[in-house]
């Protein structure tokens, strides 16, 4: 099969390239959002299920999380590695390294999977699960078929960042998009029609799911810039050890968010009981759900800070190969814009319409103490949107850069030195509403950091062009002297 190039992300200009890359990266990460977000909707209107249901949807959220953090670390450092590899025309880097990391997906999806149908019980204690039985006992039956989805959930998402690497980010939209539709098709089905309750969201998440990965399956058979060959399926330590780091902060992303979810679930559990209101049992079960509907709120916000960022990965990545620093702080500053822009919209939204916003979410069918909670938490939890996006987008860049450790510790950073930490510790101050405060205050404190490293990045991107020009000066004038 012949072998085609990625030149013309050297060449195109940076702002097409962006869109080109980046919306259907954003549309893609939307629609993986939806996933869950739409199982909650259906769930939260139907009557036999409504806020119980919902609360057993937040409990079970942050285990899917996990899956998604192995799969997006495997996929997304092997999207920048490929990417880099391209640009420096190391193609049998590329194809090793897109090989391995299907085998690397693959097994790790069947460990996590039997994890999950073992430890079914403790787990979903440890998530807030517990908070009466109802909530538990739906969270179990939602969570038993979600589990059984895991493979192909992980691998459909592994491979969407190596589809965009390859030069494809439509067909990575699309795979993920007909996932999502089935979804949406079978879910009123299963949950209204054939009234399967809980299993009736899970079984149509995963049948979108099995189609996603079909499709995936089907790409790597038809590669565009990159041939796979039979030798390409094997693992590589020496590969797999230069393209796992770059896909770290993806990891530490995701993972510490459901380290994040763990220790918010359990101050409210615990912090709700102690709440003249939510502490009667029939009221119990609505600060996890109203929480729970507040960060899936955020993750449709997120998903485009990340889907804009992410979809640069490959540009970045060919670029900084290729010795090209003009074009990666072009794109570097159009990203934190963007990033920014996002932040703004999805502010003015959670501030001005958080009565509609939750009435999506079978308001309707439930108390006034719901309402008023939903409310507050919507205007206090996502308060400094502008500055989450931003952070977001700087994570990312330094990750297409191959500046992993950076990436990484800035990560940490926030999602678990800060997202945990005051997590755990303004609720022992402020009670309920410290769960909420956690989260501005910590986007506040992680982009006092995130400032320094954008101008570090952009000054040793200046320097890099200085050294270029020098360089080109040099060899002009050799070339001078020897005629």
């Amino acid at each position: 099969m012949e072998q085609r190039s990625n030149a013309f992300l050297e060449t195109e200009r940076v702002g097409r390239l962006m869109r080109k890359y980046a919306i259907p990266c954003i549309i893609s990460l939307l629609v993986a959002a939806l996933y869950n977000i739409v199982d909650q909707i259906f769930i939260a209107n139907a009557s036999y299920l409504g806020s119980y249901g919902n609360a057993a949807n937040t409990v079970v959220f942050p285990l899917t999380v996990v899956a998604l953090a192995i799969a997006v670390m495997i996929g997304d450092g092997c999207c920048a590695f490929v990417s880099i590899s391209l640009g420096a025309n190391r193609p049998e880097d590329a194809h090793k390294s897109i090989g391995s990391s299907v085998l690397l997906c693959v097994a790790s999806s069947l460990v996590l999977t039997a994890i999950y149908l073992t430890c079914m019980d403790g787990i979903l204690t440890l998530f807030g699960g517990r908070v009466n039985a109802e909530t538990f006992a739906h969270a179990r039956e939602y969570f038993f078929w979600i589990a059984l989805g895991v493979p192909f959930y992980m691998f459909g998402q592994a491979m969407n960042p190596i589809i965009r690497s390859d030069g494809s980010p439509r067909f990575a939209m699309v795979t993920t998009v007909l996932g999502a539709v089935a979804n949406l098709i079978l879910d009123p089905i299963f949950i209204y029609g054939f009234r399967w309750g809980m299993m009736g969201a899970a079984v149509a998440t995963v049948l979108g799911q099995v189609l996603t990965a079909a499709l995936a399956v089907y790409y790597l058979r038809h590669m565009r810039a990159v041939a796979l060959e039979r030798d390409s399926f094997r693992v590589y330590p020496a590969l797999v050890k230069k393209y796992i780091p770059l896909g770290v902060c993806s990891f530490l992303a995701q993972i510490s968010l459901v380290a994040a979810m763990a220790a918010i679930n359990n101050m409210l559990q615990r912090y709700g009981a102690l709440d003249p209101v939510f502490g009667q049992a029939q009221y119990a079960q609505i600060p996890m759900a109203v929480v729970g509907i507040v960060m899936k709120f955020f993750q449709i916000v997120i998903s485009v800070a990340i889907g804009i960022a992410a979809g640069c990965i490959p540009i970045v990545g060919y670029n900084i190969g290729a010795r090209r620093p003009d074009r990666a702080r072009e794109l570097f500053d159009r990203l934190l814009v963007s990033e920014a822009a996002v932040g703004f919209v999805a502010l003015l939204i959670v501030e001005l319409f958080p009565r509609q916003l939750i009435a999506i979410f079978g308001a309707a069918n439930e108390s006034a103490y719901y309402t008023s909670f939903a409310v507050r938490s919507f205007r206090i939890y996502l308060c400094m949107t502008v500055l989450a996006t931003v952070n977001k987008g700087t994570f990312i860049y330094l990750q297409a850069m191959g500046k992993a450790l950076e990436s990484t510790a800035l990560s940490m950073v926030r999602e678990v030195v800060f997202g945990v930490g005051f997590a755990l510790l303004l609720p022992r101050f402020f009670g309920l509403n410290g769960v909420l405060y956690s989260m501005p205050v910590s986007d506040v404190l992680t982009f006092v950091i995130s400032a320094l490293l954008i101008l570090r990045t952009r000054s040793a991107l200046n320097a890099q062009m200085g050294e270029d020009v020098r360089q080109r000066a040099t060899g002009n004038g050799q070339v001078a002297v020897e005629r």
